[in-house]
């Protein structure tokens, strides 16, 4: 038998409308577990919860806050192999990249631990004698958490721990495809010390309970990371009710190579950032702009790693890349390679769908050629390991090709010149901008966030954080 795992709600295990079951996208037949759907009167029970602990969580001791947040954070390290081989078989990450996405995580729990105690204000004369202000930082309130499925445990670690850290309570909802690493979260938090109600977990479709989750009157802000029309609606729905919101979305980011690169790096940093994690990262650089001087150097060097490449079930040894998260994904994935093609890309690498020893959702990586930017290949999030190529004259071409998309999220640029290194990172449209480097792969005590369709609101990650989970106080004192 399965075990079959509840929601969290004011600090019971509770049972939803039915159980859906943890499918391994490396082998169909194995299910890691059942998982149960809140019901929407759930969820209100879970908002409910929250608000009615807030009042004592939000002026707790911040020593009780950092201590529970040191608590998890190391438990999750603790517990880094067994949380990444969960990772793996319920995303489909390999299992190193799922170790150290569990890692990742426990990492945030123990540094937002250390922010309780730096929660810092400011002690200002007033410009009238006799007067003292006071600036200083608040909990926001009751918190709803709305996370997807390519990072199961990094990003609800990187939005619930400062929500804690800084003293709200929260309502997560995960996404429907990837409960487990959640619910493992979730389990670890209960026995941290937080008390009951500070956090809940209510799993589920967002058809159910992640609209009822933003529009909720009990919920007083709505962090969430997904697709650009799910957030576009819940930016929509927050401002009528002038909720306060924060929305990380999509990317088509940029890798810029120019002709003064150094072929090799520029070839392992593409591939990185373009198919491990199979792709589905928001960073991922899903167009590589290529200038004229290296282009078919670089394009035969990328077929040539490419053919390296180890695809095949997350969990075993050796393995590169693992399949795709789900049926659906896949044959979007697929999707796009026949567009590219029907506008005329040439697809030079890969594209197909593979068969392994399990069924699964395997894909061998893409690389096209011959794309323009109006193709939709270059405008629109794919979400999969499949990368085109624009050939462009120089750098000032690559740079206006790096910057003509409606997202703006990550930027890479391969080059051994300071001058253009320099200027790139000045002039990229993007809110984080990698030199030599993978566009995927940030550090979680610096801000995280983007421009243009890929973001809005304040940051992510750091003492940044405190930006979105916190309200400013000014208060005067007379003498």
């Amino acid at each position: 038998m399965t075990q079959e795992h509840n929601n969290l709600i004011n600090g019971e295990w509770v049972a939803g409308t039915a159980f859906t079951p943890n499918i391994n996208p490396s082998n169909t037949a194995d299910v890691q577990g059942h998982y149960t759907q809140a019901s929407a009167a759930q969820l209100d029970s879970a908002v409910q919860a929250a608000r009615a602990a807030f009042t004592a969580w939000s002026i707790s001791g911040i020593q009780a806050r950092a201590d529970a947040l040191d608590k998890i954070g190391t438990e999750i390290l603790a517990r880094r192999e067994e949380l990444g081989t969960l990772l793996a078989r319920e995303e489909g990450k390999t299992k190193p990249e799922g170790i150290g996405e569990a890692a990742r995580a426990g990492n945030i729990f123990k540094f937002f631990a250390g922010e309780c105690l730096r929660l810092a204000g400011e002690t200002l004369p007033s410009v009238r004698p006799g007067i003292g202000v006071e600036i200083t930082r608040e909990p926001l309130g009751v918190i709803g958490i709305i996370t997807p499925w390519n990072f199961p445990i990094a990003i609800p670690a990187w939005k619930i721990a400062p929500a804690l850290a800084y003293g709200n309570c929260v309502v997560f909802k995960p996404a429907d495809l990837v409960p487990g690493c959640a619910w493992a979260l979730a389990e670890i938090i209960s026995r941290s010390g937080i008390p009951a109600g500070v956090f809940n977990l209510v799993m589920g479709r967002g058809s159910v309970i992640g609209d009822p989750l933003v529009t909720h009157p009990g919920i007083d802000a709505i962090s969430f990371t997904g697709s650009q029309t799910v957030g576009n609606r819940i930016a929509l729905q927050c401002a009528t009710s002038l909720k306060k919101f924060q929305l990380e979305m999509g990317g088509k980011n940029p890798q810029v190579i120019l002709d003064d690169a150094n072929v090799a790096q520029a070839v392992e940093l593409s591939v990185q950032s373009a198919f491990f994690s199979t792709g589905q990262r928001c960073t991922a650089s899903s167009r590589l702009i290529v200038t004229e001087g290296i282009y078919p150097q670089f394009v035969e060097g990328m077929k040539a790693r490419m053919a390296t490449l180890k695809i095949g079930d997350a969990l075993e040894a050796g393995i590169d890349i693992g399949p795709v998260s789900s049926m659906a994904q896949l044959e979007q994935d697929l999707s796009y390679v026949a567009i590219a093609q029907n506008e005329g890309g040439t697809l030079v690498a890969g594209g197909e769908r593979l068969q392994r020893s399990t069924e699964g959702f395997y894909m061998q990586p893409a690389l096209i050629t011959d794309t323009t930017a109006a193709m939709r290949i270059n405008r629109e999030e794919v979400f999969g390991p499949v990368a085109s190529i624009i050939r462009v004259k120089d750098y000032e071409a690559a740079l206006l090709e790096a910057n003509n998309t409606p997202f703006g999220l990550s930027a890479g640029i391969a080059t051994s010149s300071l001058k253009y290194a320099t200027h790139f990172k000045r002039h990229s449209q993007a809110g984080m901008v990698m030199v030599n480097l993978p566009t995927a792969g940030v550090d979680y005590h610096v801000p995280f966030g983007g421009r243009k369709g890929s973001s809005y609101g304040p940051r992510e990650q750091g003492r940044y954080a405190q930006e979105f989970f916190t309200v400013v106080k000014t208060a005067y004192t007379g003498m």
